[in-house]
């Protein structure tokens, strides 16, 4: 079925993100990543108050290894 798309904006992309107006069978990005932040690191809007007096982020990992995109082809 066709799409019908309005007005887009575009800010900003990425190095690895994928953009897409229209009909799509299959999208792929080949990217993986480890982020650590902190209380609050993430948040977006205006007016925003955020209060972390005690806060401390923990980026200890026991097994060292994370599943990575082997068969992502």
């Amino acid at each position: 079925m066709p799409a019908i798309v309005g007005v887009v904006q575009v800010i900003s992309i990425g190095s690895s993100s994928v953009f897409n107006i229209g009909d799509v069978y299959k999208i792929m990005p080949f990217a993986n990543a480890k982020t650590f932040s902190g209380a609050g690191s993430f948040n977006t809007g205006d007016g925003l108050n955020v209060n972390n007096h005690y806060s401390s982020t923990n980026t200890y990992d026991q097994d060292c290894l994370d599943q990575g995109n082997y068969l992502n082809v």
